[in-house]
């Protein structure tokens, strides 16, 4: 997400560092190559325009500090027109007073909505509310299993009427909502072409019918500019309350986030990327404007970090440190917790000074799994007491898990150095620990 511009933009401001003051002259190649880079991410030419107005409008004459060097206080002044362009502030699901609160999730075809309803069950469940999805979709063919299968992988109720009509559909949905003590109603509607005057007209039945208290439609990331004026085409038409971006992976510029708070109007409530039903998160400006800049995004990753964790786990891994003792089981378990914060690129995003560093760099999830498959090929009395790996088990597991023996020998000798690091820690806590293990298997 966003790394090719985390590339670029560092690119840009470094060439400011070591001046004393900054004139219109040495800022302007800054500003120029900030503009090209914004402008091949696919941000609209008008938003581009005004940001880089206002970012020369503040920068030209500041003077600078002895301990702020230029490049530094353009990063400042970018970041704070970056957060301005994305809204400020986080924007979260308003809440009906009365249940159930109604959430329709509007959009083109193939822009991710059905899933993301999926997406926002699930997180609507880790906030001990009890969503139930709807499935108003009616003219894709298996959009109604496909919301089935989703609601089941997550625990919530799925409402599906066949041979009748989306407006029909969600006022039955309505009813059984409140007989199932549901305080929350999603509402899949069917895909439409904003041109497409029949279905438009079905949205606005449907909304004069059930009147949703959010109104959310989702815009494909990928497409860029398509999604800024395909929203920009439904907001004439539908008043909807916020913006879900989703596929903000692969191949997203990120134009499309730059572009369509400021085009619209309307605050972005949530980004998403890839298929996995836990790969969604509220849209916070300033933490997405600091990750564009490579400064990272501290506050996420500890909330990443405390959602994956599992605390009895912890707590047993806390006493086998003061124990002093670490084996592979444990180290399987820890693997366990980073998968479920997402992937490594993502990860590395939110650590300050590390996005632009591998935002050049196809980080591999595989790699893990492959670890993972070696630990798998062990039996349990060699995780839990790897030094009886000999020769013959070291081939053995490597037969098993796919791997070369020289690839388990690395994982052997990195595993002994990380239990040393352990034993450290257990013995004179974090504070003192004077060193660190790089795991490049």
């Amino acid at each position: 997400m966003f790394e090719d511009l985390i590339q670029k933009l560092d690119v840009a401001v470094r060439k400011l560092r070591g001046m004393g003051k900054l004139t219109e002259k040495n800022i302007g190649e800054s500003l120029r190559t900030i503009r090209r880079v914004l402008l091949e991410a696919d941000v609209q030419y008008k938003v581009v325009k005004e940001f880089i107005a206002r970012v020369q409008s503040k920068a030209v004459g500041e003077e600078v500090l002895r301990s702020v060097t230029p490049g530094q206080l353009v990063v400042k002044i970018v970041h704070e027109e970056l957060v301005s362009l994305l809204g400020q502030a986080n924007v979260p699901i308003r809440f009906g007073k009365t249940p159930p609160t109604i959430i329709m999730i509007v959009g083109l075809q193939g822009s991710g909505k059905t899933t993301f309803a999926g997406k926002l069950g699930r997180q609507l469940t880790k906030m001990n509310r009890h969503p139930m999805l709807v499935a108003a979709d009616v003219y894709r063919p298996a959009a109604e299993d496909q919301l089935a299968i989703l609601g089941e992988s997550i625990n919530v109720p799925v409402f599906s009427m066949r041979r009748t009509t989306p407006i029909k559909i969600v006022q039955e949905a309505l009813v059984a909502a409140r007989k199932q003590n549901c305080d929350t109603l999603i509402l899949d509607t069917a895909g439409r072409l904003h041109i497409d005057e029949k279905m438009m007209s079905e949205l606005d039945e449907m909304q004069q019918a059930v009147k949703p208290t959010e109104v959310l439609f989702v815009a494909d990331g990928m497409t860029g500019q398509d999604a800024v004026r395909s929203a920009e085409s439904f907001l004439n038409r539908l008043d909807f309350d916020g913006i879900v971006l989703t596929k903000m992976d692969g191949d997203a510029k990120g134009g499309a986030a730059l572009s369509i708070r400021y085009v619209t109007g309307k605050p972005i409530k949530f980004i998403s990327a890839s298929e996995k039903l836990d790969s969604i998160e509220p849209f916070h400006p300033d933490r997405i404007a600091s990750r564009i800049l490579g400064m990272g995004d501290v506050v996420s990753l500890v909330e990443k970090a405390q959602e994956a964790a599992d605390a009895k786990k912890m707590e047993k891994l806390a006493q086998k440190l003061r124990k002093q003792e670490f084996t592979f089981e444990d180290f399987f378990d820890q693997l366990q917790q980073v998968k479920r914060m997402g992937s490594l690129s993502q990860i590395a995003q939110m650590v300050p000074g590390l996005g632009r560093k591998v935002g050049g760099m196809q980080m591999d999830d595989d790699a893990l799994v492959k670890v993972e498959a070696v630990i798998q090929s062990m039996t349990v009395e060699e995780r839990q007491r790897p030094h009886i790996i000999n020769g013959s088990r070291r081939k053995r597991i490597a037969r098993g898990s796919g791997a070369t023996i020289q690839d388990v020998n690395r994982l052997l000798k990195q595993f002994q150095m990380m239990q040393k690091m352990m034993k450290q820690m257990g013995r004179f806590g974090m504070k003192k620990f004077p060193g660190r293990v790089q795991m490049d298997f």
